[in-house]
Order: C-alpha cells, then sequence, then structure tokens
C-alpha cells in the first residue's frame, strides 16, 4: 500500500454532504482495488460551521486545511443563512480558506461528453469535443482589493466603490499555471482582460506579454478583451484551451462556459496554490454546482461533479493520472450506458438516484479490477 494521502473533507452545506458520501466510496474502492493509502479527515464549513462555532470556518479547522495534503469541499450556502452577518456567512468561511491557502488559481474545466452532446443549449456541432480550462485568478483583484465600501459625500450622496489592483508577481504566478498547463494540451493560450478602458487590464497584458517573451515563446499565446470572449464561449468555443483572466472576468467566463456542457452538476474545479521547496503545493477541490438547498436531502442530486474534483486532486495534487483517468472513465461509462440524475435526463435514458449513480460508477471500476 502506498503511504498515506492526508485528505480534509469539508462536506459544507444542502446537497455537500450527500454528493461527499459517493467520494468516500470510491476511495473505499481505491483502497481495497489498487493500494492506496488514504487519512480521511472531516470538518466543518459554511452554514453548518456556523451553526456548530458560531462563524463559517473555525481556527481549528484552518490548521487542519493548512496541515493536510488537499482539501476536498461539498457547497456551502443556503438561504437559512441570508441573515447572518456578511464577515459570517458561509460563503466567507470559502473566501478566508482560499486567501489563507494562498490558493491563486482556479482551475475550471469545461468538457462536453459525447453522452451529454444532447444536453448543452447550443448545437451539437458547437459544443461536441469541447474541452477548455479557464485558469482563473484567485486571490486578487476586484474581490479583495482596497480601498472599498459605501460611503456618503458632503453633498448627500451616497456611493459604493470597490478596487481593481494587481501586482506583477500576482499576475505572472497565474499567467505561469496558465502555459504550465497548455504545454500538456494543446499548447495555446487566450489571455483575457480589458486593456482598452482598464489600466488593469493594461498592465495584465503587458506582465502577461512580458513573462511569455521571456519563458514561454512556444505557446501560442493570444490576448482577448472580456466581452468578446464571453460572446466568442458561445459562438466558436473550440478556438480555445487554455483561458487566463482575473478574479471578476474569471468568476464570470467559467460560469458561462459552464453553461456549455448542459449542466452545473458535471463539472468539478480546483483551487491550487503555489509549490514549495518539496514540490507540494496547498490545493482545495469542489464541484461548481453549489448547494442547491432546494433539493438537499431528496437523494437526487449529481454526485459526478465531486467524483470528477477527486480525480482532479489525484491527478494535480497526487499526481496519479492512471487512478485520474480511472474515476473519469467510468463516469464516462454510466453516462454512455444511459443512467442520469435529474439535472441531465434525456430523452431515452434512465433517472436514478445520487447513491445509485455511485453505484453504476463502482461497477464500472469494478470492471477494471477483475
Amino acid at each position: 500500500m502506498t503511504a498515506n494521502r492526508k485528505i480534509l473533507f469539508l462536506p459544507g452545506d444542502g446537497i455537500g454532504p450527500e454528493v461527499m458520501r459517493e467520494v468516500h466510496r470510491v476511495i473505499d474502492w481505491l483502497t481495497k482495488h489498487r493500494g492506496l493509502g488514504f487519512e480521511v479527515q472531516e470538518g466543518l464549513v459554511g452554514g453548518a460551521a456556523y451553526d456548530a462555532h458560531g462563524t463559517s470556518l473555525a481556527d481549528e479547522t484552518l490548521a487542519d486545511a493548512m496541515a493536510s495534503d488537499a482539501v476536498l469541499l461539498g457547497a456551502v450556502g443556503g438561504p437559512k443563512w441570508d441573515d447572518v452577518p456578511r464577515q459570517l456567512r458561509p460563503e466567507a468561511g470559502l473566501l478566508r480558506l482560499r486567501k489563507e491557502m494562498d490558493l491563486y488559481a482556479n482551475l475550471r474545466p469545461a468538457t462536453v461528453l459525447d453522452a451529454l452532446v444532447d444536453a448543452s443549449t447550443l448545437k451539437p456541432e458547437i459544443v461536441r469535443g469541447l474541452d477548455l480550462m479557464i485558469v482563473r485568478e484567485l486571490t486578487a483583484g476586484v474581490y479583495f482589493g482596497e480601498p472599498r465600501g459605501i460611503e456618503t459625500l458632503p453633498d448627500g450622496v451616497r456611493r459604493g466603490f470597490d478596487t481593481q489592483v494587481y501586482t506583477a508577481p500576482e499576475i505572472e504566478r497565474v499567467a505561469r499555471v496558465a502555459f504550465e498547463l497548455a504545454r500538456k494540451r494543446t499548447n495555446k493560450v487566450h489571455s483575457v482582460e480589458k486593456a482598452n478602458v482598464m489600466e488593469s487590464g493594461v498592465f495584465w497584458r503587458e506582465e502577461v506579454s512580458r513573462l511569455h517573451a521571456a519563458e514561454y515563446a512556444d505557446v501560442e499565446l493570444n490576448h482577448m478583451y472580456a466581452d468578446n470572449c464571453a460572446m466568442q464561449l458561445v459562438r466558436w468555443p473550440k478556438q480555445f484551451d487554455v483561458i487566463v483572466t482575473d478574479n471578476l472576468f474569471g468568476d464570470l467566463l467559467s460560469d458561462c462556459a459552464a453553461m456549455l456542457t448542459g449542466s452545473l452538476g458535471m463539472l468539478p474545479s480546483a483551487s491550487l496554490g503555489a509549490v514549495d521547496g518539496m514540490g507540494q503545493r496547498r490545493a482545495l477541490y469542489e464541484p461548481v454546482h453549489g448547494s442547491a438547498p432546494d433539493i438537499a436531502g431528496r437523494r437526487i442530486a449529481n454526485p459526478i461533479a465531486t467524483l470528477l474534483s477527486f480525480a482532479m486532486m489525484m491527478r494535480y495534487s497526487f499526481d496519479d493520472a492512471a487512478n485520474a483517468e480511472l474515476i473519469e472513465n467510468a463516469v464516462q461509462k454510466v453516462l454512455a450506458g444511459g443512467l442520469r440524475t435529474a439535472d441531465i435526463m434525456q430523452e431515452g435514458t434512465a433517472k436514478v438516484s445520487t447513491d445509485v449513480m455511485g453505484d453504476a460508477i463502482l461497477r464500472e471500476l469494478d470492471k477494471v479490477a477483475r
């Protein structure tokens, strides 16, 4: 058995605990059939942490995250906590995790599997074979810039303001992630900003271009304005391979790209920190779909995005592409066989529950173990 891989599970709120249970089952399978060792610890985050501790992320949980090889998060939030002070809301716990762990690069793949081509709202010929990656800067930009606030001016007029600000190192490190990823894919990067109207966009373009010329001239680099990128994602998405962009534009464009696939329930994500002297990096993995409180507890949530997030963990945190592909291939075979959770139902397919989808994926994994 290989050395233990130390993982912190943070199921969170809504459907988080339900979909995370299916990952536990896959981990048990990998331990039994692939000789992998896992040390899994569980903690509270989001609304669940607020209910228990009066804060959306306890200091002890943050310390556990910092000491783990990787963190897997289910989902946070829900209307139950709408009246909680902003700094204590469920989402604040997730933001604190990202900031304290310095998870500056958010990887959001948008892949259209053959079995789900018709689930997209776009024509099949537009999305068939789509496989792109958005790399979003995650710990700087307008979401964290200072000054920010709401104030009343001397003439009595109220105004709200935020600051979009980036340093050269913040841009360089996320651009480096994008270029390195591109080298393992089709060697093409689109850097996205608004250099036509924003000084921070001009600076972003200058810094990405400087890094490209100095270290990544072998990678094709294209610059694109964010509004044009949004249009191109729904016009001709297969022109893209890796898109790198700032925090705000990345937030918007990654959700736009996500819907090209037909369902948020299918999409994983990874948030990565810097590589340390031992070659390790802090990392947090989570499905894109959110807490979906309207369906929590009904056993109808799609666990695939969470399972694929775990597959990303195997690939990026544990350098285990073989077992990551094992999980991804099992998911594809189940979908090709016609099983669907409610969010990806199509005519001629069979609707199944969360745990039955998990059962089917485990059966596909069993076929490999025979």
